[in-house]
């Protein structure tokens, strides 16, 4: 399976910004996609995710700002990024896997296969 993460770039506080994924596995909806993401100098961290084509997660930090959508016809995933923060700066990745359980879905080790990031910049 091959991912494809687009859509960074630089953004003024308070703007938007909505990340693409790409995905070459046709039933990728069915599963597990997540988004995660990686600040200047931090470890890698939990966005959020679609668990089996249903319920959405987020992390708390983004909750109410951020969206996953899917597009089953593109075999595509986005993170719609509203309201955005000066520390939401990072390269943002997108993951995939079949296997996962709701317990594991916010852990990066989880995943076998990867986008290869994306960065987004807010500037204050």
């Amino acid at each position: 399976v091959q991912l494809q993460a687009s859509g960074g770039g630089l953004v003024q506080a308070g703007g938007s910004l909505r990340l693409s994924c790409a995905a070459s596995e046709r039933t990728f909806s069915r599963y597990t996609m997540a988004w995660f993401r990686q600040p200047p100098g931090k470890e890698r961290e939990f966005v959020g995710a679609s668990f089996r084509g249903g319920a959405m997660h987020y992390a708390d930090s983004v909750k109410g700002r951020f969206t996953i959508s899917m597009d089953n016809a593109k075999n595509t995933v986005y993170l719609q990024m509203n309201s955005l923060r000066p520390e939401d700066t990072a390269v943002y990745y997108c993951a995939w896997d079949k296997n996962l359980i709701l317990s594991s879905i916010r852990s990066e080790g989880q995943y076998d296969y990867w986008g290869q990031g994306t960065l987004v910049t807010v500037s204050s």
